[in-house]
């Protein structure tokens, strides 16, 4: 069987799960014993994410091989428990760079250098860059809705690809939005007729369209909708809201997605094995009691900056048997004095990563609080970064102990840059990104926590922990319980006077899934549940 090509698109409006379609298909296809890959195309000019303000984008995912990618990715990666690689997030950014770059080198030996086909050319050679691999599906998802100017390329060498290979290699699948007017108790479909207008204009004929919708979709109108833009019934398929979000293949498979899938594609596997699946969501369903957790951040007017970091959460409650309310608490609002009555609720804190010194004093009166009552503690990246800062100033007395992240000259760089940039200023090319190896001393909790002395978790900072400071910190009961494997970064952190109070330099939260938890979540939601007893 040669490779499968799944396009996903969307219309009407943005936002209305393009990616959770897209992930839950990879867990149908994946549960029919079928290798598959999801990869997203998105139509801004910004070379990757990396750089983008948060409030703009949401949280950056960052893949095993450093790739710093749209926050769809995470999805994928939790939904099909692959990890994925850089060639699975492109930019129109990245194509133009790409193409520019060639061009420069004199690639296209003087030809005027055009959109299509140069362009379209370089989308395609990503698009198929899954050839000769182990993959049998490769799950393409286009960001943006049909329409949009940024976008155009992107449907056009989607289009190509439907010529290009066999008919029963591709499909095209729609994702549109069924919109309730309650004045006239009724669903309408005109706005799913004009996205599929749009599209069949450019040339794509959707074979499979997802209609989104708050309530159910009567076969009256599946019928219409199935009339009014050429597709079979059988294709019409309702995407209704649900109580959680993994439970979304479970329903989309109820609908025959995967099925028409499977049946455009002429894939012989169609008996699904969803049973691992559906006993997870009984699992789920079958949660008792709960337990609030604060995640303290600094990018709260946007919630899917800390996506990843929430999920990881939701799983340890799986794991554990409990219901995880989160409470998203603006670390610029918290000081000293208030701390107590913000936090004093909440069973266990979290303060997770972050760029800038905004917000910075906040969470440092947020982990001295957790520090000093014995509230359940976990710290991530820059929340490990504080967790040092905060010691060395209330603990050892260094008053003056910063980040040179946000004090350049201060006297005591508690954490500071890299050793290997220093002197380099440029943001693109100080990150350590990507997963590296970490050893963790036996007989610590990181230890009791992971179960083995050898671990590999995902990294994206550019500030270290300064090992001149190690010995002091180490000698008042910071202790130093996870390092890279020659010794030289510290990787875990913990206090060992505290009932649970750990923090890693690296992002457990980026290889977290709902059936195989980040151990560290996993502990911090066990701690919180006894912390609540």
């Amino acid at each position: 069987m040669g490779t499968k090509y799944i396009f996903i698109t969307g219309g009407v409006v943005s936002g209305l799960g393009k990616g959770i379609t897209a992930s839950s298909l990879g867990r149908l296809l994946k549960n029919r014993g079928y290798k598959v890959i999801n990869q997203k195309f998105d139509p801004y000019i910004n070379v990757d994410p990396g750089t983008m303000s948060p409030y703009e984008h949401g949280e950056v995912f960052v893949t095993d091989d450093g790739a710093e990618t749209d926050l769809d990715l995470g999805h994928y990666e939790r939904f099909t428990d692959v990890n994925l690689t850089k060639n699975c997030s492109i930019t129109s950014g990245k194509i133009y760079q790409n193409v520019l770059n060639k061009e420069r080198r004199g690639d296209y030996l003087g030809k005027t250098v055009q959109v299509i086909p140069h362009i379209t050319n370089e989308i395609k050679e990503n698009i198929y860059s899954f050839e000769g691999e182990d993959i049998d599906v490769v799950i393409t998802e286009l960001g943006g809705t049909v329409g949009d100017i940024e976008g155009l390329a992107l449907i056009e060498a989607i289009r190509q690809v439907g010529l290009e290979v066999a008919p029963e290699d591709v499909a095209y699948i729609h994702v549109t939005l069924l919109p309730f007017i309650s004045g006239s108790n009724e669903l309408k479909s005109k706005p799913t007729q004009h996205s599929v207008k749009d599209l069949q204009s450019v040339g794509i004929k959707p074979d499979i369209l997802v209609c989104r919708s708050e309530v159910e979709i009567p076969n009256d109108i599946r019928k219409k909708i199935a009339l009014f833009c050429n597709v079979r019934p059988e294709n019409v398929i309702p995407n209704l809201t649900a109580d959680n979000l993994y439970e979304v293949p479970l329903l989309l498979e109820k609908e025959g997605l995967a099925k028409a899938v499977c049946k455009k594609l002429n894939l012989e596997k169609q008996e699904p094995q969803n049973q691992e699946w559906e006993k997870m969501i009984e699992n789920i369903k079958d949660l008792k009691g709960q337990v609030k957790v604060a995640l303290v951040g600094k990018y709260m007017q946007l919630q899917d900056s800390y996506l990843s970091v929430a999920e990881s959460l939701r799983h340890g409650g799986f794991a554990n048997g409990v219901n995880v309310e989160i409470g998203f608490i603006d670390s610029e609002g918290i000081n000293d004095e208030n701390v107590q009555e913000i936090l004093g609720e909440y069973d266990g804190i979290l303060v997770p990563g972050g760029f800038g010194n905004r917000g910075i004093q906040g969470k440092i009166s947020a982990i001295k609080y957790a520090r000093e009552n014995n509230v359940p503690f976990l710290g991530i990246c820059l929340g490990m970064q504080m967790a040092v800062v905060e010691f060395a100033k209330n603990v050892l007395g260094i008053e003056d102990a910063d980040s040179a992240e946000f004090n350049i000259n201060t006297q005591n760089p508690i954490i500071h840059i890299m050793e290997t940039q220093k002197g380099v200023t440029s943001k693109g090319g100080t990150m350590r990104l990507g997963t590296y190896p970490c050893k963790i001393k036996k007989g610590t909790l990181a230890y009791q926590i992971y179960g083995q002395e050898n671990i590999q978790e995902r990294h994206r900072h550019r500030f270290e922990y300064n090992n001149d400071y190690k010995e002091k910190l180490e000698e008042a009961g910071l202790i130093c319980s996870g390092t890279s494997p020659d010794g030289n970064l510290v990787e875990i952190v913990e206090y060992k006077n505290h009932p649970f109070f750990i923090a890693g330099q690296f992002h457990p939260e980026f290889k977290s899934r709902p059936d195989r938890p980040a151990p560290l979540f996993v502990a911090l939601i066990k701690a919180t549940k006894e912390n609540k007893c």
